[in-house]
């Protein structure tokens, strides 16, 4: 009786992870479908802030059920992507305060 209750709970977490990894999946995957509406209205491409918070959380869901099932390909890109989707908001709120990083200027030549 008690390997059987055993074998039910586990099964009721692993049940419980697969649902956390395909939510990340589809927050993840959410993200384009964001950026296309956006571009579509605004009839050129954009990509929008909510794109690189969309991608933190996802990455973050995603990330979780890696480290769970123990794929160390898998952490290692959800990791990576995770850096740099905090890097380009970093990027962002900064160029909010100091307006004078416009790229022109930057990629100005002498």
């Amino acid at each position: 009786m008690d390997n059987d209750f055993k074998k039910e709970k586990k099964m009721s977490t692993e049940q419980i992870w697969l649902i956390i990894g395909f939510t990340g999946q589809t927050v993840f995957a959410s993200r384009f479908l964001i950026q296309w509406i956006v571009s579509e209205r605004a009839s050129k491409s954009i990509i929008p802030n909510i794109f690189w918070w969309i991608s933190l959380a996802g990455s973050m869901i995603l990330l979780s059920y890696a480290i769970h099932k123990s794929d160390p390909v898998f952490i290692m890109g959800q990791s990576c992507g995770f850096l740099i989707y905090s890097r380009n908001l970093y990027l962002i709120k900064k160029e909010g305060k100091n307006k004078k990083n416009d790229p022109s200027k930057i990629m100005k030549v002498r």
